[in-house]
């Protein structure tokens, strides 16, 4: 076995792995495309036909004494106006309506959007927190009823109260909506009083529906899509689908919390009495609504049959931040894509060596793509001992070069008797003929690890470098106008810098390596780099920034250990 042979066989697994991680996301990508085609059909065959004018009052009539009769006790023609209520604290503005008694958009005031307005959160009329009531006469929803306009105090802990109150007409039950906001948190306590609980819920249930809206908040739409999903806590265990690969849930076990998680900014709605049994439905609308995902959640909940009672809950409104969502102690954390499914096993490498490093460096330079260079040249000088090795026994391997040749002419065809005198060779001369595959593999899961965080890491969103505006998407340098299969309408510089220089490393490689007559293996290096082009062009700046300077880093050791430090 030659040292060329396993050095390309180390591009080649590397390959390989990269197809077969990709071939994976890209899965999900197509089934986020099939259920947008399904849902897209679905709602073209439920489009409600044209109506005429006089259908449309007698319904709004019938509509209109349809409420009257269900609101029962509840009924107040003159509670008919929406009024908004405020507050807010360094993170979040919240715009409280006193219609339903609820959030009605949550402003980030440390995130803004490419048009440098803050971003929103639940801000459509889609987004709503709902549960039917008994009214005498029937059931009425929360959310269509009017509060009283609502009260904004600050409380002995120096939190932001919002109440919001409504009672029968007799006055024997009420419902009170009471929001708390903390300073400097994006979680808000929500906590529903009633008063003739017996008379209100039906055999001590709150059947809960939680309806949310995730926006279009990135400029790539598929890509965020892509890395979209619905988390949630079921019997303590955390779980996760990605949007595209299914489009409901079954709970049949008790649940902490369900959230919905787009990319970089998540919404979770926590029962701190846990829901007792549930489901969530989502659906994929078109792109040219900009909407990511809309989410249905019809949970159910225990309720003492007492005459008052409280239901606590709480609802975080917040960036994707690994560091944030930990200091809760719910599993939040375990939102942000830091490796997980068949690449879970790159989450520890996340956690302990490039967090770590990258938040250091990041503590005293304000540069996040030098930043990123830094922590590229950590990692490589970690695995430089791995590197040198390899180097090493590659220079031997040269050396054998004559004795390899020597060793086919006596052998002639005989591959066995061949392969065994060429173990012995390289026993004797301390070479480890897969010497050449352990840098190329060790930097598989480093590679993952990256992708994973680059993906997900809130901090790099809005931040630029050289010539990228956000190192969190990809940086264009060419707009086709018209899409290229695999490549897509635009091509990235840094992913140019990317695949240039991986192109020079495969040259150089192979100039230090025996030739090759299998020609597969002989032109796999200068392949593999025009096949990163393809792979590569859609992914974030930072991650396409880091292999360049990986690739530089490498070609100067390559330099520096095979001129100065082997002695050949």
């Amino acid at each position: 076995m030659n040292f060329d042979r396993n050095t390309v066989l180390g591009f080649v697994i590397l390959a390989l792995l990269f197809f077969g991680y990709f071939y994976f996301t890209s899965k999900e990508q197509a089934a986020v495309r099939k259920n947008k085609a399904i849902q897209d059909s679905i709602a073209n065959v439920n489009k409600p036909k044209p109506d005429t004018s006089t259908v449309k009052i007698d319904s709004a009539k019938a509509d209109s004494v349809n409420r009257v009769v269900t609101a029962g006790v509840f009924y107040d023609p003159a509670d008919t106006t929406e009024n908004l209520i405020f507050a807010e604290n360094n993170l979040i503005k919240i715009a409280f309506t006193n219609k339903g008694g609820q959030p009605r958009w949550v402003e980030l005031k440390k995130y803004k959007n490419h048009d440098s307005s803050f971003v929103k959160l639940a801000a459509s009329d889609f987004n709503k927190i709902d549960y039917p009531v008994n009214t005498g006469s029937g059931s009425m929803r929360v959310a269509d009823m009017f509060f009283s306009p609502g009260t904004k105090t600050i409380n002995d802990k120096g939190d932001t109260v919002i109440t919001f109150i409504r009672h029968t007409s007799d006055n024997s039950s009420s419902i009170i909506h009471r929001f708390e906001l903390k300073p400097d948190d994006y979680m808000i306590d929500f906590n529903v009083e009633l008063t003739g609980t017996d008379k209100l819920l039906t055999q001590g249930k709150m059947n809960l529906t939680w309806q949310y809206e995730a926006a279009q908040l990135e400029s790539d739409i598929s890509f965020e899509k892509q890395n979209s999903q619905i988390g949630y806590v079921m019997d303590d265990e955390y779980d996760y689908h990605t949007i595209g690969r299914r489009s409901n849930k079954n709970f049949d076990k008790p649940v902490n919390w369900i959230g919905v998680r787009q990319r970089f900014f998540n919404t979770i709605l926590v029962a701190k009495n846990k829901f007792t049994s549930g489901k969530m439905d989502w659906n994929i609308p078109p792109d040219n609504q900009h909407k990511i995902v809309d989410v249905t959640s019809n949970m159910s909940i225990d309720v003492p049959a007492s005459a008052s009672s409280t239901i606590p809950f709480s609802i975080f409104y917040g960036p994707s931040d690994y560091t944030v969502l930990k200091k809760y102690n719910k599993q939040f954390d375990k939102l942000v894509n830091l490796g997980q499914g068949p690449y879970a096993f790159v989450r520890p490498v996340n956690r302990f060596l490039v967090m770590p490093i990258f938040d250091f460096m990041l503590s005293f330079i304000k540069s996040y793509g030098m930043a990123i260079a830094l922590l590229t040249l950590i990692i490589r000088l970690l695995i430089s001992p791995l590197t040198y090795s390899s180097y090493l026994s590659g220079a031997k391997m040269k050396m054998l070069r004559p004795e390899i040749a020597a060793l086919k002419a006596k052998h002639g065809g005989d591959q066995q008797k061949m392969s065994m005198d060429q173990m012995k060779l390289f026993r004797e001369a301390g070479v480890n003929p897969l010497g050449g595959c352990i840098p190329a593999l060790l930097q598989i899961p480093i590679f993952f690890a990256l992708y994973s965080f680059f993906n997900s890491s809130v901090a790099l969103r809005g931040q630029g470098f050289l010539w990228s505006d956000d190192l969190s998407a990809y940086d264009v340098i060419i707009n086709f106008g018209v899409y290229i299969p695999l490549l897509g309408s635009h091509l990235s510089l840094f992913t140019i810098t990317a695949v240039i220089t991986s192109f020079f490393i495969s040259i150089y490689s192979m100039s230090i390596m025996p030739d090759q007559s299998n020609p597969v293996l002989k032109y796999m290096p200068y392949i593999f780099p025009v096949f990163l082009l393809f792979i590569f062009n859609r992914l974030p700046a930072a991650l396409t920034w880091y292999y360049t300077v990986s690739n530089l880093i490498t070609m100067a050791l390559q330099f520096v250990i095979l001129n100065y430090i082997i002695d050949h």
